[in-house]
């Protein structure tokens, strides 16, 4: 039986007798180049480009020499808008109705996107692509991200031939938990020319390398680059430098700032001429009646964001000027975009560290101005703006991330393929959606999505191409209705018989009835910003919009609607799931453990028992981390270091030590650490003992217990990422040997656990 049953030669007795015979090559291979470039919580606004006042000149010059769209649409949150970005389907309808943190046993919610829908990154691999993933991927459950998979929906299972970068919802990005291809790997500790450390920095330079090599060997392949930068998802952290240049530049206010980015978009041509600028959004305090030291904790972080997003231009700017000494710009096609509107995770006031919020404990804005203002956007902070800068990036729009209003789902989309667009700074006012996007990919690489492909029948596309729109600036929108739903949010766009765009619209309030939920709707040709609700006047194309709306659902996989987020994360863990035990035993050494698959130890009883042998006398001093968790945020470290045995229990910056003089003989030890809630001293919550092969050495009272633990996951043996603690520096790894480390867990979550858990899920996608 032959090994290619397609051979199409002839096989005889010796090759003198036979006729050899080669399939034809890739369709793809000198095809156009394509780098698809997606930023977190960037709003309509936010480019220079589209009216803000911030710097973005590397991504102004691809406007300049392409298009900006201004009805570019997403899913209002990250995974969803990802998952179109990458399938070319609505989101409900590939498993990814919202974060792939979770799994709500229905087909719409899965954590990852179905093999029925095959990635772009699969279907130009086929054709003779490189193709290359850089940056936050969030299309993976969360519970499947550690070193013990399953990796199907890792990057490389989805169609990549290289991947680096992080695989949860956000990362710090001085310290981030990297992933490069199918295994974890520790951050450097300085860039390559001994400058400090930057993910940004890393992950373009990575793209580079990647490039460089392929253009070097196999000049005729084409390759698809997916940049996803973790900018501008909170943290925001930039280098020094660029935080110094912000100084001072908001001092005027949001109030200023918004009013004065939107006569710029009006100038520009970007939002038509009389549009309405909308009102503050509900629980935004007027600038003016904030205190001097609330306006200068929000001036600053608003300066931490604009740092880091002219930090990420240049990073785009390095990329697309290699491309260029390479000959390679003219016929790459950069498309740069964000994945859903300006972020209103750092609520009215903003946030030193989101974990403070996420934990119920509201920051002192006095105390933070007066001592820790400066350390704002560096390595020392996890910070996020107020709902007043989010809704100046989203200007002139309604509402935020997460809504289906304009604020959430209207976003900046810039296209650069010269070779491909004769048009050079021209705008483009068709609606499109970011399920279009793939099917625009695979237009221009010449390529069509397949009716069957991993041994599946193909969801069929969604999207349409936009190509059309590259050469001509009156072609009609390649489609005629887009739904919109996010957690209970709902929304439906659509063209009439005469071409008017139509939208209509609904904030739902969770745990309320659908049927109560008030619709708004809007005549987009007149209204751009959404702030004229005509429902009143016209009730009958409303209901013939909700109508459409059910319709819509029904046929892409909406249903059933759900708007819980507290209560996805209190049900029993599920079989086949890293969390289906209350004991989780680790053998050392093992791979870092993200934070999702780490044991959830927030707020419960825990005993951790850890074992070890300490080397016969003349050998190493017993000093290390035996485990770590955390940041410098929030965490955990437990640790030897002169002669001294430490637990410290970082509570949001605040220190509860253990700490017991350590004399070991040489062989084997157990070391313990117990947390127990209760009978706890008073004005504590609970109490921290360590103990060494069965005798407490120390103890210390818990005044406040954190029930999120951060972002960042456990190692065992040592400290591989950020520590929690200042110390030592990282990996401090334990000059003894660890066998094992064991975590049981003694209690269930309470509620207020649970909340603080979904409230993090939430704004960490």
């Amino acid at each position: 039986m032959l090994s290619e049953p397609g051979f199409q030669g002839r096989i005889g007795r010796t090759h003198t007798e036979s006729q050899p015979w080669w399939p034809n090559p890739p369709a793809g291979l000198g095809g156009t180049n394509v780098v698809m470039i997606v930023l977190d919580d960037t709003g309509f606004a936010h480019f220079n480009c589209y009216g803000s006042t911030l710097s973005t000149p590397n991504i102004d010059r691809l406007a300049a020499g392409g298009l900006r769209y201004t009805s570019f649409h997403t899913t209002a949150l990250c995974s969803p808008t990802r998952a179109c970005l990458m399938s070319g389907r609505n989101h409900h309808s590939v498993g990814m109705r919202g974060i792939s943190n979770w799994n709500t046993g229905y087909p719409h919610m899965r954590g990852g996107i179905t093999p029925r829908a095959a990635t772009i990154a699969e279907l130009l691999r086929t054709d003779g692509y490189a193709t290359y993933a850089a940056g936050k991927w969030h299309l993976a459950p969360m519970e499947e991200t550690s070193a013990a998979g399953p990796h199907h929906n890792w990057p490389l299972q989805k169609g990549f031939d290289k991947y680096y970068g992080f695989l949860q919802g956000e990362s710090d990005q001085f310290s981030p938990e990297l992933t490069r291809d199918n295994h974890h790997l520790e951050p450097p500790a300085t860039m390559p020319d001994g400058r400090p450390y930057h993910f940004s920095e890393d992950i373009v330079d990575q793209s580079i390398g990647w490039v460089r090599d392929l253009v070097s060997v196999r000049p005729d392949r084409p390759f698809f680059l997916y940049l996803a930068f973790g900018a501008m998802h909170a943290p925001h952290q930039a280098p020094a430098d660029y935080l110094q240049r912000w100084r001072g530049k908001f001092d005027e206010g949001y109030d200023v700032l918004r009013e004065r980015w939107y006569q710029r978009q009006v100038e520009m041509g970007i939002v038509p001429p009389g549009t309405t600028q909308a009102p503050r959004n509900p629980g935004v305090p007027a600038w003016d009646d904030l205190t001097p030291n609330q306006k200068a904790f929000s001036c600053r972080l608003q300066e931490a964001f604009a740092a880091m997003l002219e930090h990420t231009d240049d990073q785009i700017g390095r990329l697309t000027a290699f491309l260029e000494q390479q000959g390679l710009l003219d016929d790459t096609m950069v498309m740069v975009c964000s994945d859903n509107g300006a972020s209103r995770e750092g609520g009215p006031f903003g946030v030193m560290n989101e974990f403070s919020f996420f934990n119920g404990n509201w920051e002192n804005i006095d105390d933070i101005v007066e001592h820790r203002l400066d350390d704002i956007g560096t390595a020392h902070s996890h910070s996020n703006y107020p709902w007043g800068w989010a809704q100046a990036g989203n200007s002139p729009l309604r509402w935020y991330k997460q809504n289906t209003y304009g604020g959430g789902v209207r976003d900046p989309l810039v296209v650069h393929w010269p070779k491909g667009i004769e048009a050079r700074g021209e705008v483009r006012h068709q609606f499109c959606h970011a399920v279009d996007i793939a099917a625009t990919v695979l237009d221009i690489a010449g390529t069509s999505a397949p009716t069957h492909a991993n041994g599946f029948e193909q969801i069929p596309m969604h999207g349409t191409s936009i190509a059309p729109t590259f050469a001509d600036a009156a072609a009609p929108p390649q489609r005629r209705v887009q739904y919109f739903e996010q957690m209970g949010h709902r929304g439906i766009w659509a063209l009439d018989t005469e071409g008017k765009a139509w939208k209509a619209t609904t904030y739902h309030v969770p745990g309320h009835a659908y049927d109560d939920d008030e619709w708004e709707l809007f005549d987009l040709d007149a209204d751009f910003s959404e702030c004229h609700n005509l429902a009143s006047e016209r009730p009958e194309k409303l209901r013939e919009m909700i109508d459409l709306w059910w319709s819509q659902a029904g046929e892409m996989g909406v249903l059933p609607l759900d708007d819980r987020t507290i209560e996805l994360f209190s049900g029993e863990p599920r079989p086949g799931t890293p969390h289906a035990r209350l004991s989780y035993e680790y053998l050392a050494p093992i791979a870092h453990i993200p934070s999702d698959v780490c044991p959830p130890l927030g707020g419960r009883n825990w005993t951790l028992t850890i074992d070890t042998t300490v080397p016969v006398p003349g050998g190493p001093r017993i000093e290390g981390v035996l485990y770590a968790r955390g940041n410098h945020s929030v965490g955990h470290s437990f640790f030897i270091k002169d002669g001294v045995l430490h637990f410290d229990y970082n509570a949001l910056g605040d220190h509860y030590r253990a700490s017991a003089p350590l004399t070991l003989a040489p062989g084997d030890h157990t070391f313990v650490a117990r947390f127990e809630r209760g009978d706890a001293a008073p004005g504590t919550e609970g109490t921290l003992f360590i103990a060494v092969d069965g005798a407490d050495l120390a103890s210390i009272g818990i005044v406040r217990i954190v029930r999120m633990l951060g972002s960042t996951g456990l190692d065992i043996g040592r400290d591989g990422v950020a520590p929690s603690v200042g110390d030592y520096t990282a990996p401090f790894a334990f000059t003894g040997t660890v066998h094992r480390a064991r975590f049981d867990i003694h209690s269930r979550a309470s509620k207020a656990d649970i909340a603080a858990t979904a409230a993090a899920e939430m704004a960490r996608e």
